[in-house]
């Protein structure tokens, strides 16, 4: 029904279904049964969507939402999209959240939003956006998402309406539509009303609900006959007959916004509603939308249509002063004109200044929008854009209005517009600040702008456009620039894009040329930092030793004064490591571009740099200190409000040197973690490329050997390969999968691949790459000879490196192709070398490799030994083929593990004791997974807390022990 009739309360017909479901949702979120007969554990929350037509009545029933959600002690937010505000950024979460926010003083919302305050603070309108780089859209949702969380559990329950979200600002609705689901676990109700029609696609979620109010959202029907007729008579009396009621639904079609303003007509002629005067209905039926609307309107006097038209150009929340500004009215004509409007029932809102108005329905807005002939709209915006910044309220708000004029030429125009742009992009909203900026190049901007305008626009797509950004920057470079710095600027962004496409040649070249022509010594430094992290990146670089010696020879003769110079130093730190120089050259260069410090999110420089550095500490053996890096990294990430690729990067290599530690199953957590943002960001991206091949190889030790396959045939990992270079290197990963899954042939054709590609390059580090490693594995199998040299040139290799985890991976598969006793030999020192590295899960490989050796040499002592210590190494890294492995290696060898006594096994908790009764049953670690309602790294800490209390596998308790109830 409308908005706002004659009377102030209307009855709801034929909305009972509706309203139950909006009372048991209501009850439930304040912690009580439908029924009342006893309280909920805890109150729950839901999301109801409300779907029709134009004029069915959703603004009515989300107006009789709010009515009783207050009754009942809720906080209610509210928000309502509108037509012409759909292009301003964030519109609707300011509608929102604004409210809750804004009278809270400055230290205390700093302190309440923590570091949230300035990632969401200028999306929402608290503060002025601050310097550095935006954050990205991903971030800023998750930002809001925090925000939404924060206010509905601090002020529970909580209602949130939206109405009209059809017309919602694309960055409001795809966050809100992306959380709605959540509010079933929070004391939070959410209800949405839109035309299904008009809903956009990232707005799917309210077109599929999750929860207990339905899986579908409430579409309302037209009335009934009845209906009308009860609607009519709330309006011209009980006298008003049969007939002329039934003519009323047949000329509405039952549509209760046009019956409201059927009756109001009628009432306003002074016309009987018998059937003797239902022939009038129809031409007054007409008179209520469309042409007939602007007729009526017309009929109200020039003034007060022009001024009917500023507020339709105005949107929603219209202040009349500003509406008389936009019409050319003084105060007095604007207030007659508004009383005139409010007579016809064409807007609504209060007599005085002090509030807003708005139209008493969408429909009439549209209608009246649209009624404007085009020269005096497109005037009347121009007059809006400047009356809002003369206002007060910034180029912002004149944008929306800026967007809808025709180019003319005006600085004036380009100078809001650009500021616009930056504001936008400062508060996460990339695809807003390009809209404006695309205009102000349509505009045109006076030449000398023009560089920086195609620069800007560039900046502002990046994160959504990359192809488009690359034709902006390009363009940019063609035009006359008269400031260096700019020029260097759009150099630098224009190969960052191009790299970060998967184009790394043509980002180097790009910056080869300007190299040439810049006479600026430090800026060629910095040019030539770009250009050696883009090489050490393209995997088909082709003079990759020359590179690396020209490096070495400048890195060395730096002193790392500025972040250009300790980046060149950082980059000869991961040369050295991927060279497989000795790790403590590697070590001595990583310090040195430390020392002045290498920040994750520096403004208009990659993170990559400083990522290569912590990762060389990782393959040097000290993972601490890469965790300790990452840890500082990952906190800069978030406090500028990265949460996409960046965040992506930083989990998933973090499970990567969880992974090298030997920590299976925190290693997957953190990859899955990763892998989960990535896909957030999009598909085929260098992320995904890094998260699976990770998750691959955790998967593999493991021992699921299945799963892996799955999730690279899911994410597409096969050929063709990415050209950047990718860690572990994605070929090598797939060859070792393939091997994994028993085809020999194609393993060892794609592993000998990864070696023809990097060994031009001058990357022999097994430490890095264990392609010779996986091949010598595979040629065990149909040239047992030429597998030996493969696994001694690796272990030469790895000695030169020189770090313990290196030698000693590469010893165990030097053993694992060998024959005779040298296999123990080689075992042994794997060992010696294991134990003095962090790499838990290469010890535990070797450990139980050695002990299966000694079996088969009749040494079952020693064999025992090697095998318990692999065991329990199995257990703690969350190894659980290799565990199984072990047991049988156990079993072989006729070894039982000590019996013990009852008062060792009381430490134990139930949930340990279950645990350890399936697993000594046999059972999987999926299987007792399933069992215990966990997932499998929860069993594995399990088990692996029963073997650190008891000493021994769990399967060797008997079952007794592991049954009973705990002390």
């Amino acid at each position: 029904m409308g908005l706002h009739t004659p009377r102030n309360a209307r009855t709801l017909f034929e909305r009972e279904d509706e309203l139950g479901t909006v009372d048991e949702a209501l009850s439930e979120l304040v912690g009580l049964r439908p029924d009342g007969a006893e309280p909920l554990e805890r109150p729950r929350g839901a999301l109801l969507a409300f779907a029709g037509r134009a004029g069915i009545g959703k603004t009515t029933l989300l107006a009789e939402v709010r009515r009783r959600a207050a009754a009942r002690g809720c906080t209610v937010l509210s928000g309502r999209g509108g037509d012409q505000e759909q292009r301003v950024a964030f519109h609707v979460a300011r509608q929102l959240l604004q409210p809750q926010l804004a009278g809270t003083a400055e230290p205390e919302l700093r302190s309440s939003l923590g570091s949230w305050y300035d990632i969401v603070g200028p999306a929402l309108g608290l503060c002025a956006p601050v310097g550095g780089a935006p954050p990205d859209p991903q971030g800023l949702r998750d930002g809001l998402d925090w925000v939404l969380t924060h206010l509905a559990v601090r002020r529970a329950p909580m209602v949130l309406v939206l109405d009209d979200a059809h017309w919602a600002d694309p960055e409001s609705l795809r966050w809100l539509a992306a959380f709605a689901p959540r509010a079933e676990q929070l004391p939070l109700l959410i209800a949405v009303a839109y035309r299904p029609d008009e809903l956009p696609e990232h707005a799917e979620s309210f077109r599929s609900l999750p929860g207990r109010a339905g899986s579908r959202p409430l579409d309302l029907e037209p009335l009934s006959a009845r209906a009308v007729a009860g609607l009519v008579r709330e309006t011209l009396g009980p006298h008003a007959d049969d007939a002329f009621c039934r003519e009323c639904w047949a000329v509405t079609a039952g549509n209760p916004f046009e019956t409201v303003e059927l009756a109001a007509k009628v009432h306003d002629r002074g016309l009987n509603p018998t059937e003797s005067g239902a022939h009038l209905l129809r031409d007054l039926a007409a008179a209520v939308k469309g042409s007939g609307l602007t007729d009526r309107l017309d009929r109200l006097g020039a003034a007060t249509v022009r001024f009917a038209w500023a507020c339709a150009v105005l949107g929603t929340e219209i202040r009349p002063s500003l509406a008389a500004a936009v019409a050319g009215l003084g105060h007095e004509g604007a207030a007659d004109a508004a009383d005139a409007l409010r007579s016809a029932r064409i807007l609504t809102g209060p007599v005085n200044d002090t509030g807003t108005l708005e139209f008493v329905h969408p429909l009439i807005a549209t209608a009246v929008y649209r009624a404007i002939p085009a020269a005096i709209r497109v005037a009347l915006h121009g007059q809006a854009a400047w009356c809002v910044v003369e206002g007060g309220q910034g180029a912002d708000a004149a944008a929306r209005h800026l967007l809808e004029t025709h180019p003319e030429g005006d600085p004036w125009v380009v100078r809001q517009l650009r500021t616009a742009a930056a504001e936008t992009l400062r508060a996460g909203a990339p695809d807003a600040a390009c809209r404006y900026l695309a205009r102000a190049l349509r505009e045109p901007p006076p030449d000398k702008d023009r560089a920086a305008v195609l620069y800007e626009l560039g900046c502002a797509s990046l994160l959504t456009e990359p192809a488009t950004t690359v034709n902006h920057l390009r363009a940019a470079l063609e035009e006359p620039i008269s400031e260096p710095e700019l020029r260097h600027n759009v150099v630098y962004r224009l190969s960052q894009v191009l790299a970060h496409s998967d184009r790394l040649a043509e980002a180097s070249d790009t910056l080869a040329r300007e190299i040439r022509v810049t006479d600026d010594a430090r800026v060629r430094l910095r040019m030539t930092a770009e250009q050696f992290m883009w090489d050490a990146f393209n995997a088909d670089e082709p003079d990759h030793p020359a590179r690396s010696r020209r490096m070495a020879r400048l890195a060395d003769r730096l002193q790392g004064r500025d972040l250009t110079e300790r980046y060149i130093i950082g980059l000869r730190t991961w040369d050295a490591v991927l060279r497989g120089e000795p790790a403590q050259v590697a070590l001595e260069h990583a310090e040195r571009a430390l020392a002045g410090g290498l920040g994750w999110a520096e403004p208009d420089r990659g993170f990559e740099v400083p990522v290569l550095v912590a990762l060389a500490f990782m393959y040097a053996d000290r993972p601490g200190r890469t965790e300790e890096l990452f840890a500082s990294g990952t906190a800069d990430f978030e406090r500028q409000g990265w949460r996409g690729a960046h965040l992506s990067f930083a989990y998933t290599l973090l499970g990567y040197v969880r992974y090298r530690r030997g920590r299976l199953a925190e290693a997957e957590d953190f990859v899955r973690a990763g892998l989960r943002l990535a896909e957030r960001v999009g598909p085929d991206t260098p992320a995904h490329w890094y998260a699976v091949g990770i998750l691959v190889e955790i998967l593999l030790a493991r021992g699921r050997v299945a799963e892996a396959a799955s999730a690279a045939d899911a994410h597409h990992f096969s050929a063709p390969f990415p050209a950047a270079v990718v860690f572990p290197d994605s070929q090598t990963v797939y060859g070792e999968l393939l091997l994994a899954c028993g085809r020999i042939d194609e393993a060892a054709t794609e592993l000998t691949a990864a070696g023809s590609r990097l060994e031009p390059r001058g990357i022999r580090n097994p430490a890095w790459c264990p392609w010779q490693l996986h091949l010598a594995r595979a040629e065990r199998h149909y040239d047992p000879e030429r597998a030996v040299v493969t696994a001694e040139e690796a272990l030469a290799r790895a000695r030169q490196f020189g770090t313990p985890s290196a030698v000693g991976q590469a010893l165990r598969t030097l053993a694992e192709v060998s024959t005779g006793a040298d296999r123990i030999k080689h075992l042994e020192e794997a060992v010696d070398h294991l134990t003095r590295s962090p790499a838990a899960y290469e010890l535990a490989c070797a450990l139980v490799s050695l002990g299966t050796e000694l079996r088969l040499a009749g040494r079952d002592r020693e064999a025992a030994e090697q095998l318990y210590r692999g065991l329990e190494a199995a257990v703690q890294c969350g190894a659980d083929g290799l565990a199984t492995t072990a047991r049988e290696e156990i079993c072989a060898a006729g070894l039982r593990p000590r019996r013990l006594h009852g008062t060792e096994t009381d430490t134990l908790t139930a949930r340990e004791r279950r645990a350890a009764a399936l697993s000594v049953r046999g059972r999987t670690s999926a299987e007792i997974a399933r069992d215990l309602r966990t997932d499998e790294p929860s069993v594995a800490r399990l088990l692996s807390a029963v073997y650190r209390k008891i000493g021994t596998d769990p399967t060797g308790l008997p079952t007794a022990l592991t049954t009973r109830p705990a002390q």
